[in-house]
């Protein structure tokens, strides 16, 4: 209840000094999407972290639809890990499409970004929703993208897999943490549906200088349970 509502009465009044005067204030009305976290058109730059999302083709391919992205989910392209997103993170919620005039990635920002997501189109969504977040230019901001990505060694059960793979979420982070010194089950999230990989989330220093621990991003993961990991096609 606001203070313009409570004003038109004298009991509402009176209650609007009680609140006052025992230090409550009344509730703020939240932008869009604030209740879930998530800040549309947030400040450029001011964030805690980041996660660097790594999805994993298969299971992406299987759950959501081959023409989700043909060229991720395309047989004989053999994907495995890739560059989902690298995303600004707050300690509660995630800031996404922070700059009202969304400056268009040049060739040579895309360019940085070559080899890094399954397609361009990707790669131009993500500087519109997270990338104009981070508060650098595009290319800056594919440049760090590839130097989240670079920092992470992918355990060798997951280089060239030869089947399907059937793993615990937590034995899954384990691999992760055994391959990357300094990263450790508690900075990472394991995301699946439906018994079914579909992303490994691993949390950064803003800086991207190391690894750091994340307990809203870790809570989201997958828990207990074995998580089918399927053989790239």
């Amino acid at each position: 209840m606001s203070y313009s509502r409570l004003r038109t009465t004298p009991i509402g009044f009176a209650v609007a000094l009680l609140a006052i005067a025992l230090g409550i204030t009344p509730a703020v009305a939240q932008p869009r999407g604030a209740e879930a976290g998530v800040q549309k058109g947030a400040t450029a730059g001011q964030f805690d972290f980041y996660v660097l999302a790594l999805s994993w083709s298969p299971g992406f391919c299987t759950l959501e639809g081959d023409a989700r992205n043909r060229d991720q989910c395309e047989t004989g392209a053999r994907l495995g890990f890739v560059v989902h997103g690298l995303w600004p993170q707050y300690e509660r919620g995630y800031p996404v499409e922070c700059e009202p005039m969304v400056r268009t990635p040049s060739r040579l920002a895309l360019d940085t970004a070559k080899g890094l997501y399954p397609d361009e189109g990707l790669a131009r969504y993500q500087w519109r929703k997270h990338g104009t977040c981070s508060g650098k230019s595009p290319t800056d901001y594919f440049a760090d993208v590839r130097k989240a990505r670079e920092a992470i060694v992918l355990p060798p059960a997951f280089e060239k897999p030869d089947g399907d793979q059937n793993w615990t979420p937590l034995d899954l982070e384990r691999a992760f943490a055994a391959a990357n010194p300094g990263l450790r089950p508690d900075m990472m999230s394991v995301s699946c549906r439906r018994g079914v990989l579909q992303e490994v989330r691993i949390c950064f220093s803003k800086d991207l200088r190391g690894f750091r621990i994340c307990p809203e991003l870790d809570r989201t993961g997958c828990r207990g349970g074995m998580v089918k990991v399927e053989a790239p096609r």
